[in-house]
């Protein structure tokens, strides 16, 4: 005669059932953590402002970088075709004299020239460009062979937060263009194709293309062996 099957035990069910749940409970807390970990990670690398570069200023080439802007608006008041190159320290100087940072002294409401609006459009979206342009800090240019590379600090509600952009500049049918070629925001870095997108949406933009657009007399634009140069016509 067959022997019966002997019932299951309730102690073996449940010892069943915690060993099937207990592999996705701890997948599930795996995935928690580094969930946690990844944004804790980007918290503080977004909050860790990035050193300044290390560019010169002087009296000197602020005087200079005026006196070549007045030669140029000599030539073209007389009808005469003209180039601008100013040079790191000259344009650094310029904009420490005329720009109207939170940080300075003796701020200068004068605004600055279209490097200084190439370089702060360059922000994800046009909030937060207003956000950035109305809290900056500090903003140091260095000219790269032909690239430009801005540095600003902007504050975010007390918080000192840097942003570092790379790139090209050009004139196109009279207006700036900026090509990206890297970003950070403090220490974390802006992913190339999520840059591309917003530096696409900043230029086309309704609001932002009347900033954006070149004098007249401007026929060309760019950075050229580390030389800012302005073809006027």
């Amino acid at each position: 005669m067959a022997q019966m099957a002997r019932p299951t035990e309730p102690m073996e069910f449940a010892h069943s059932d915690a060993t099937s749940i207990s592999p996705r409970k701890r997948i599930f807390r795996i995935i928690r953590w580094t969930t946690y970990t990844l944004a804790i990670v980007t918290l503080v690398l977004v909050f860790h402002k990035a050193p300044p570069p290390l560019v010169e200023t002087s009296p000197q080439a602020a005087a200079r970088a005026e006196e070549k802007l007045e030669q140029v608006e000599k030539a073209v008041a007389n009808g005469q075709p003209a180039t601008l190159r100013m040079d790191e320290t000259e344009l650094n100087s310029y904009l420490g004299a005329h720009l109207a940072l939170e940080g300075n002294s003796a701020p200068n409401p004068t605004p600055a020239g279209g490097e200084k609006d190439a370089a702060s459009s360059a922000a994800p979206t046009a909030q937060e460009v207003e956000q950035m342009r109305s809290n900056v800090r500090d903003f140091k240019v260095q000219l790269i062979d032909d690239r430009v590379k801005a540095y600003v600090v902007f504050d975010v509600h007390g918080k000192d937060m840097t942003l570092q952009l790379e790139g090209r500049l050009a004139a196109r049918d009279g207006y700036l263009r900026f090509e990206p070629l890297g970003g950070e925001i403090g220490s974390l870095p802006i992913p190339q194709s999520a840059l591309e997108s917003a530096v696409q949406r900043m230029m086309n933009s309704p609001e932002n293309r009347d900033k954006l657009k070149l004098p007249p007399e401007i026929s060309d634009l760019r950075i050229q062996n580390g030389e800012v140069v302005a073809i006027y016509k």
